[in-house]
């Protein structure tokens, strides 16, 4: 089964009148100030991932700073998901550090939601780096055995938008908050697996799961090979961030990236449905 575990669709007002929600929303200005940065609805992303050959799809909505704005998009997201059952699952979006967040998370999972994401330090207003503001999101995660995905950004390298701060060195002082909350760390963590070789790194990022977002824009593909070599097979997940980038070739990408047939196997899907509490498909024996 392939499973793509981080993607965004927006309901289709938000596709058809993004003028509005550029005003409405900085983070959301500077991402999409340009007419040809692309939004998706659901009905596309299924035409994306049938011309791959993805059979499922974690679809996130976007890191609003409006309470308001999470609420509006974690309902379109659970309709999806209702909609296109075993093809969509959905991430609930909250802000951090707000008085709802807790109460929103619960009633995302109530609805169905796989996980609490994709969370952005710089988009919603809070620091890694002072993790007690997360504590009753964490809580809630925790009583519900469910991940939080996680922006997290490269103190190095070229700028582009939406990079943002959320650089390894904050991220980790969460993560020695809350060593036993699962993350996924998108982007690669910012680079952090390749501080695992550091022994206290290790142990604070022991429940970190990395993801593959926008990976082509950030590494050379042989970052697959590198972080399953230093953090294990079982913590990266193959994730596109459609429509950030097409799935078809990216999947192709990875197949060509030096991965024996069982690492794929975890990295193209086995690894998601463990994390996210996926319905995996089986073969009729």
């Amino acid at each position: 089964m392939i499973i793509d575990a981080h993607t965004h669709i927006f309901p289709p007002e938000i596709v058809r009148q993004p003028e509005e929600y550029r005003r409405r929303d900085r983070w959301f200005g500077e991402l999409y100030a340009s007419p040809r940065a692309l939004l998706v609805t659901a009905e596309e992303l299924l035409a994306s991932m049938d011309g791959a050959a993805i059979d499922l799809s974690v679809a996130c909505g976007f890191p609003w700073a409006d309470p308001g704005l999470c609420r509006e998009h974690n309902d379109y997201l659970a309709a999806a998901c209702r909609q296109y059952a075993g093809r969509v699952a959905w991430l609930g979006i909250v802000v951090p550090g707000d008085p709802s967040a807790p109460a929103e998370a619960e009633r995302c999972f109530r609805e169905g939601a796989s996980g609490i994401g994709e969370l952005n330090a710089d988009a919603q207003g809070f620091d890694f780096a002072e993790p007690r503001v997360l504590a009753p999101l964490v809580e809630v995660c925790q009583s519900y055995a469910k991940p939080l995905l996680v922006h997290v950004s490269e103190p190095l390298g070229h700028l582009y938008p939406g990079k943002g701060s959320a650089w390894p060195q904050r991220f980790i002082r969460f993560l020695e908050a809350f060593p036993d909350q699962v993350v996924v760390a998108a982007h690669w963590g910012g680079g952090l697996p390749f501080y695992e070789l550091m022994p206290e790194v290790a142990r604070a990022a022991r429940n970190v799961v990395y993801d593959s977002a926008a990976s082509t824009y950030l590494y050379r593909f042989e970052v697959f090979r590198t972080v399953i070599d230093i953090a294990g097979v079982h913590r990266v997940l193959m994730a596109t961030d459609y429509p950030v980038l097409r799935q078809r070739p990216f999947l192709e990408r990875v197949r060509r990236a030096g991965l024996t047939q069982q690492e794929l196997a975890f990295v193209l899907g086995e690894n998601a449905a463990r994390v996210f509490d996926l319905p995996v498909r089986r073969e009729a024996s």
